[in-house]
């Protein structure tokens, strides 16, 4: 098996509509950036983190504790746009797109990403998944839906309920269906072209960027995992996970 080198930026962004500053919102006595660098850093595949901001206050954060980050241009319309722009000066292969705001990311998840390069030289993008059946999160338009064919790639992302399911849903069931985790391992060529390929009409109807690569057709391998996502997207989603640790009520899990 040949090695890839891999490195996991993470794109931080201070200013946020509904939670400014949130990368350096503290959690268990660590700004959650931290969280998030110190966990990428245990996964067995990442050679090396980098966190991609365009705010001083959260490189100077970084460094305070020993990582490591580069500025970048205030400009991006996209935490892939800021990847890219640090994937460029680096030395690999494989680049995972690690989300600021999950503190409690499994470290086994950024492996579980970064491994379907080994056996695919031809991809180019992959992401994750889990299994769902609550029926208000197949309803919940904030809980993004993925369909996959038979080998296990994306057909579609959707915020709206994917498949419907009009027979089981007549029989008051519950079905399985598959929650996307927006964690994504791509090879650097790739995000070489990422400049060049314009928004789409999907990716605006959805508000899902992942739309657009698979409009320009570029395939998107889906890991289906056991990890579940706990991104903190409100002040009050801080309390709820600064609680789990306390209460050490929280513990990762990943089996592929």
């Amino acid at each position: 098996m040949n090695f890839l080198k891999s490195i996991a930026i993470i794109p931080a962004r201070f200013d946020s509509t509904r939670f400014p500053g949130k990368p350096l919102a503290i959690i268990a006595e660590k700004p959650m950036i931290q969280h998030v660098y110190e966990r990428a850093c245990r996964a067995g595949r990442v050679d090396q983190v980098i966190v991609a901001s365009d705010d001083q206050r959260i490189l100077d954060t970084v460094q305070s504790f020993g990582g490591s980050a580069r500025l970048t241009a205030s400009s991006h319309r996209s935490g892939t746009d800021r990847v890219a722009e640090v994937a460029a000066q680096c030395d690999a292969e494989i680049i995972v797109n690690v989300q600021g705001d999950e503190p409690l990311i499994a470290p086994q998840s950024l492996d579980a990403v970064i491994e379907p390069f080994y056996s695919d030289p031809e991809l180019m993008i992959s992401t994750l998944s889990s299994s769902g059946s609550s029926p208000e999160e197949l309803q919940n338009p904030n809980v993004v839906k993925v369909v996959v064919d038979k080998d296990g790639f994306a057909l579609y992302f959707s915020r709206s309920p994917i498949p419907s399911f009009h027979s089981a849903s007549r029989l008051g069931q519950v079905q399985t269906f598959y929650k996307h985790i927006g964690l994504y391992g791509y090879r650097k060529k790739f995000l070489e072209q990422l400049p060049t390929l314009k928004e789409s009409f999907l990716e605006r109807a959805e508000g899902l960027e992942q739309l657009r690569f698979l409009e320009n057709g570029y395939r998107i391998k889906v890991v289906n995992t056991a990890y579940e996502s706990l991104a903190v997207d409100t002040p009050q989603d801080l309390e709820r996970i600064n609680h789990l640790i306390k209460e050490r009520s929280w513990q990762p899990n990943l089996s592929l």
